[in-house]
């Protein structure tokens, strides 16, 4: 059931937060296993968490609700491993202002989700903690890095789960998984207690079936953080109530060089979810965006350097524990000169620049937000326009463009390719989460992709 109709079961007293949580850990116990989504359960803690809200009124929006974090986020008195050899026994002394914003809420915090190690790959197949396995199929990845929180979610482990994003990493799982994921904004949503990737890049944001219920949780976790300098100081919108407004009046711009270059089935799903849109009353139309190729060159200039400097004391001390493809990511972050990162910012400011003049015509931009299906875990090639690319930079052109600029992006199921999800991603302007979800909402009152759930779901 979705996160308001649980809540507000839980609310009326004909469902208690125990109940919602003996059947949580009961879908782990049964599903996980061939997931592995979880990197670690807190059944014990999550039982007595929930005896103790069964004694309480309600906190808020989550009380009593079931939900799952990636492990890049602290979670108090629980390990954060960040799926690495390196941090496997660092036990977090507080809760990530997520956490903590959570918690107020009432939400029951299950465990914490697999992830690429140190969030630095797509794909969410750690050497030290092993892959998390699509929901769909589990031969093949689940996306990344919050892979684990896309798996746990289509597979309703839990209510809704927390993933992080620096350069695609919420969208690229919720497309794969078939579920809903939204980067808010960058400097929306706290980074405090979330292992850094890029501080520039990072946000955290929600997973989860649906719009409405990634929008319950982001008005949950959004807002300034006096702790964290990178939040802005803006008012946190009421999302769920943004959501009725409908997709009329929109201008919606669809990405047609993206939509192009995308698996033909995906193209056509797409195409197919904007004419949804259209009829739904939004005013769509096709739209060129400059230096879109460019945007995937210039986010590792500022990417990969953050992350090396993050990373130098373990580069220095413990460069062994390190999986080979994240060693190689950090140790080119490391060698990149100065120049290049003071170009690749100079660079960034430019590109904004240029798609701010863009989204100044448009609500929201519409694409593919991925090119194509998952591939199987090992391999590392796909086909994108009849020609073999390595996986990891197939990513780059639906995911950089919006990441470079720190906008919202929502991505929602649209479709089916070989009974793979096929996701759509929404991007708006800077802070204005509420019209992607709001799109995102009335998009999924015209469909039902986001209410399937995978076999193994049950």
């Amino acid at each position: 059931m979705s996160i308001a109709v649980l809540a507000d079961r839980i609310r009326k007293g004909e469902l208690s937060a125990r109940a919602a949580v003996e059947e949580s850990l009961r879908h782990i116990a049964e599903i996980d296993p061939e997931l592995n989504s979880f990197i670690s359960v807190r059944a014990d803690e999550a039982l007595a968490e929930a005896d103790a809200l069964d004694c309480e009124p309600s906190r808020g929006l989550l009380h009593g609700v079931p939900i799952a974090v990636k492990d890049m986020i602290d979670v108090a008195g629980a390990r954060t491993t960040a799926a690495s050899r390196i941090l496997a026994e660092n036990v977090a002394r507080t809760d990530a202002a997520t956490v903590e914003a959570l918690r107020a809420a009432g939400a029951v915090v299950m465990g914490k989700l697999n992830t690429h190690e140190f969030a630095l790959g797509a794909m969410t197949t750690s050497p030290h903690f092993g892959p998390a396995r699509n929901p769909w199929a589990t031969d093949r990845i689940c996306g990344g890095s919050s892979g684990g929180s896309g798996a746990a979610a289509a597979a309703r482990l839990v209510a809704a789960t927390l993933g992080t994003d620096t350069a695609g990493s919420i969208r690229i799982p919720a497309s794969f998984c078939g579920v809903t994921g939204i980067r808010p904004t960058s400097g929306r949503v706290s980074n405090r207690g979330v292992v850094g990737v890029s501080f520039t890049l990072d946000t955290v944001g929600p997973i989860a079936p649906s719009a409405e219920d990634c929008a319950i949780v982001l008005e949950v976790i959004a807002g300034h953080d006096p702790r964290d300098p990178t939040t802005a100081d803006l008012p946190v919108p009421q999302y769920r109530r943004a959501l009725e407004r409908g997709a009329d009046g929109l201008r919606v711009g669809v990405v047609t060089a993206l939509v192009d270059r995308a698996d033909p089935r995906i193209g056509s799903a797409v195409r197919e979810a904007v004419e949804k849109l259209a009829a739904a009353g939004a005013a769509v139309e096709e739209v060129e965006i400059p230096l879109l190729d460019e945007a995937g060159a210039i986010l590792p200039l500022i990417m990969l350097p953050e992350a090396a400097e993050v990373h130098l004391p373990w580069l220095r001390s413990r460069l062994d524990d390190y999986g080979p493809d994240v060693r190689a990511r950090l140790l080119a972050g490391l060698l990149l000169p100065v120049t290049a990162n003071v170009t690749g910012r100079r660079a960034r400011r430019w590109y904004c620049e240029r798609l701010d003049e863009v989204m100044e015509r448009f609500d929201v931009l519409a694409a593919p937000q991925m090119l194509t299906a998952p591939p199987r875990i090992g391999e590392e090639t796909v086909e994108v326009s009849g020609e073999e690319m390595l996986y990891r930079l197939s990513v780059i052109p639906t995911s950089s463009p919006w990441t470079l600029a720190g906008l919202p992006v929502v991505s929602v199921p649209c479709g089916f390719v070989d009974d793979l999800p096929v996701g759509l991603a929404l991007v708006g302007r800077r802070f204005a989460e509420a019209t992607v979800l709001r799109l995102a909402h009335a998009y999924q009152t015209l469909t039902d992709w986001h209410e399937r759930r995978p076999p193994i779901a049950g």
